[in-house]
C-alpha cells in the first residue's frame, strides 16, 4: 500500500507527461499474452480508457494469433508459417476474418464499452482504411501488405471522442480480404496519423542486450544504435521485424516508438506518465 507521500509523488511525476501529451495520438498494438489474460487484458483497456480521459488520443490496433490457432485447431486446419507469417489459403483466411473482425474485435469493443468508453470496432475494410495488396505470389495465399492507408475514418471518430479499435485484416480495390501483420497496420496508421507514439505491446521486456538476463534492457537507441546491435545479431529472430516497423514509422514522422512488456499490469502507464518507463524506446 502507498502512503499518502507516495501517492503524492507518483501523480506529481505523471503530470509533465500529461501536459506534454494531451491531445496528442498514441497508437497501440495489442496481441500476445496481454490478451489472452483476462485479468491483464482489463488493465489494459483500463489503460486506455484512463489515457483517453486526460486527453491523449488512443487509436488501438490488434491481432489475434492465439485465438486464430485456437479456432483452426478446432476445425483441423494445420497452420503452416513461412518467413514467420501465416499463410494464408482461401479457407484460413475466412477463419482469420470470422476471428479477427468477429470475435477479437467485438469482444475488445464490448469490454472497453462496459468500462463506460467510447470504443468503435473497425477492420482495415471500413471506409477503405487500409487498401492491400498479395504479399506472396501464389494464387492461393491471401497474406497482404499496405498499399495505402486512408485515416479519414480515423479522424471523423476522434474528433467525437471516439477509439478505434481496429483488426489487422484489410481488403484490395476489388475486394478481396486479406491478412496483414498487426505490427504493420499499427506502424503504418501511426505513421499517417504522425503519430506522438507507437507502442508494441509484446511478450518480453524490450531490445535485450543478453536475451537470457532481463535486467540487460536497453531503454533508448537510434538508428545507429539498432543497426550495430542487428550486425551483432542482438537484435534477431522475431525482434526484427518489430524493430523494423519502428524504425519505418519513425522515419515516416512518428516521434517515438516503443517495445514494452505487455505481461505488466499497467505497462502503458509506466511506459508513457513515468520518467524511466519500462521498456525499450526508439528515437
Amino acid at each position: 500500500m502507498l502512503s499518502d507521500f507516495q501517492r503524492v509523488q507518483v501523480l506529481s511525476e505523471a503530470l509533465p507527461f500529461i501536459q506534454k501529451f494531451s491531445g496528442k495520438t498514441i497508437v497501440i498494438k495489442y496481441g500476445g499474452s496481454a490478451m489472452q489474460n483476462q485479468v491483464l487484458k482489463n488493465k489494459v483497456i483500463e489503460d486506455i480508457l484512463f489515457l483517453s480521459h486526460i486527453g491523449l488520443k488512443p487509436v488501438l490496433i490488434h491481432g489475434g494469433g492465439p485465438t486464430i490457432n485456437h479456432w483452426l485447431n478446432k476445425l483441423n486446419i494445420t497452420s503452416q508459417f513461412r518467413q514467420g507469417i501465416r499463410v494464408t489459403d482461401s479457407t484460413t483466411m475466412e477463419i482469420v476474418e470470422m476471428v479477427l473482425v468477429g470475435k477479437v474485435n467485438q469482444e475488445l469493443v464490448a469490454l472497453m464499452n462496459k468500462k463506460k468508453g467510447k470504443a468503435i470496432g473497425l477492420s482495415g475494410k471500413d471506409a477503405q482504411l487500409i487498401i492491400a495488396t498479395r504479399f506472396f505470389d501464389q494464387g492461393d495465399n491471401f497474406v497482404g501488405k499496405i498499399s495505402h492507408v486512408n485515416i479519414d475514418i480515423i479522424d471523423v471518430l476522434a474528433q467525437q471522442g471516439y477509439i478505434p479499435i481496429i483488426a489487422s485484416v484489410a481488403g484490395s480495390q476489388d475486394g478481396q480480404a486479406y491478412n496483414i501483420n498487426a505490427d504493420t497496420v499499427a506502424g503504418a496508421v501511426a505513421a499517417e496519423l504522425k503519430a506522438e507514439k507507437l507502442i508494441l505491446l509484446t511478450d518480453t521486456p524490450g531490445i535485450l542486450s543478453n536475451i537470457n538476463n532481463a535486467s540487460s534492457l536497453i531503454r533508448s537507441l537510434d538508428s545507429s544504435r539498432v543497426s550495430s546491435l542487428k550486425e551483432k545479431n542482438i537484435i534477431s529472430g522475431g525482434m526484427i521485424p518489430k524493430v523494423d516497423c519502428c524504425m519505418q514509422a519513425l522515419q515516416d514522422g512518428v516521434k517515438s516508438a516503443h517495445i514494452i512488456d505487455g505481461r505488466i499490469e499497467h505497462a502503458l502507464l509506466l511506459e508513457i506518465l513515468t520518467n524511466d518507463g519500462i521498456g525499450s524506446m526508439l528515437i
